[in-house]
């Protein structure tokens, strides 16, 4: 019943993507019948060593002494040893939880090089409604002043490649005036967007400027397009002319600090030029307008990667885009405006993915939260495992003690004496599970490095912090026993058997 209910807690609280989870909380039959298997193949082991031990017992010695004697030594050793392993597992686990969550809030707070708060991204494809690029460049641009005139819409941006949505695109280009190395990566990654598009997002210019609608590469119009018979020399010879006279219009760009620097030093980006394409005599026709702060693309975890962003109406056309729309009122409010708004100006065209910015980063570490949540889970019952194991070994001692201990009582010990020799032995336990479960973490941990971020796997404080919750949930699971060690009255202790 609690593992269903964990599941179902669990899934709850996961983002859910356009496509759900593939994970169903549903209980399986199978997966019932194999940890009850285990369960009672464990009960009927861990139960059946004692169960040998107690035959082995000496009857003429056994009547003659106290009740407590029938267990040997060496099983309480043995109980004592499962005690202390259980405590290296939990504190191992409870590392790597603490390793877990802490990647998952760094990358949480992690700035990705744009504001996120009261941002709303949602996609849209004319072109899947029947759209010719035309109509969906004008379509883009009526939505872009559109959006703008609502109430609390403070800017509207489009870009082609989602933010943080795991997507990229890259294209190898050739750089004026800089001479490529053999094997060397030519390929930065490659973002369309219009205009409003950095300011939008909170990217701010270091140099340069943002693009504007006056940077757009006219088409040839769908309207001659579609006139055109192309079975005819003419007109095909027709519409080479025309396509040979846009190409030839001024063709900008944007990139980012870490283009700028990797290819100019600490010269100006502004003025210079490339182009794509790595062969010799690749025409480096593009010229640089402006220079971005380095952001996100792809993914928190990714390294910056070097970036150029082309006009979206320059691009050759445009087809699927998100859009981006920064607003003063909670971002929340806006949806139903938005829907409203593009309904007004199409009813057919869908809307979908419509989220705010902190969802999306949410959706894109799905991942972490989840081997966050469920390393927490497990760390958090095997600790309530190895804390109830010990608090039976401890109860059962001072139970196998209770002659002992009212002696001692009856000789003038006082209770804290009682408690500090239990306590005593409970931190002995604790502490050498611990000891061990630090050592196997900084051996075992290196090989989870992969999935932590801005953490270490042998983080100090993670480590510290782990052991110290375990100290003290396990004094306080042996404190219990000790407290009712000093609570025996000596009389009945004596007269114990």
């Amino acid at each position: 019943l609690l593992a269903v209910w964990l599941d179902k807690y669990l899934l709850s609280v996961m983002p859910q993507g356009a496509a759900p989870l593939p994970i169903a909380a549903t209980p399986d039959l199978r997966v019932f019948a194999f940890t009850l298997l285990v369960s009672m193949l464990t009960g009927v082991l861990f139960g059946l060593v004692p169960a040998m031990q107690s035959t082995r017992a000496d009857v003429a010695s056994t009547l003659k002494d106290q009740a407590g004697s029938v267990t040997s030594k060496g099983a309480i050793r043995f109980r004592k040893s499962l005690v202390v392993a259980q405590v290296t597992l939990s504190l191992l686990l409870l590392i790597g939880a603490g390793l877990f969550i802490g990647s998952l809030r760094n990358l949480k707070t992690l700035n990705p090089g744009f504001r996120t708060s009261n941002l709303i991204t949602f996609s849209m494809n004319p072109v899947l409604n029947g759209y010719d690029r035309v109509k969906a460049r004008e379509f883009y641009k009526n939505l872009q002043s559109t959006l703008e005139t609502l109430p609390g819409v403070q800017s509207v941006g489009i870009g082609r490649v989602r933010l943080l949505d795991g997507d990229r695109s890259d294209s190898t280009v050739t750089v004026e005036g800089y001479r490529s190395k053999d094997g060397e990566d030519m390929s930065p990654w490659v973002n369309v967007v219009g205009p409003n598009y950095f300011a939008t997002l909170g990217i701010p210019m270091v140099a340069g400027r943002e693009f504007r609608p006056s940077d757009e590469r006219e088409m040839v119009p769908q309207e001659i397009i579609e006139k055109l018979d192309f079975n005819r020399q003419a007109d095909r010879d027709r519409f080479e002319e025309l396509e040979k006279q846009l190409k030839g219009a001024p063709k900008y760009a944007i990139v980012n600090e870490k283009f700028a620097h990797y290819y100019f030093g600490d010269g100006s980006a502004i003025g210079r030029r490339f182009g794509f394409g790595g062969n010799p005599g690749t025409k480096t026709d593009i010229e640089i307008v402006g220079v971005v702060q380095n952001s996100m693309y792809s993914t928190l975890r990714e390294q910056i990667p070097k970036q150029v962003f082309l006009p979206a109406m320059q691009a050759g056309g445009v087809a699927g885009m998100n859009v981006y729309l920064r607003t003063n009122l909670d971002p929340s409010q806006m949806f139903a405006s938005v829907r409203r708004t593009i309904q007004g100006m199409d009813g057919t065209l869908p809307v979908y993915d419509l989220r705010t910015m902190n969802e999306q980063i949410d959706r894109s570490l799905v991942t972490e939260r989840m081997i966050a949540m469920l390393s927490a889970v497990f760390g958090i019952v095997a600790t309530v495992l190895a804390m109830v194991g010990l608090y039976g070994v401890m109860a059962y001692t001072v139970a196998r003690r209770t002659r002992e201990i009212g002696i001692r009582m009856a000789l003038g010990a006082f209770r804290r004496d009682v408690i500090w020799m239990v306590m005593r032995e409970v931190l002995l336990l604790v502490g050498v599970g611990s000891g061990i479960g630090v050592i196997a973490a900084i051996l075992l941990t290196r090989y989870i490095q992969t999935q932590l971020f801005g953490l270490t796997p042998n983080d100090p404080t993670t480590v510290a912090v782990a052991t110290l919750i375990l100290i003290a949930i396990a004094a306080l699971a042996g404190y219990l026993p000790a407290m009712r060690a000093s609570r025996i009255n000596p009389i009945r202790a004596l007269r114990y058997e």
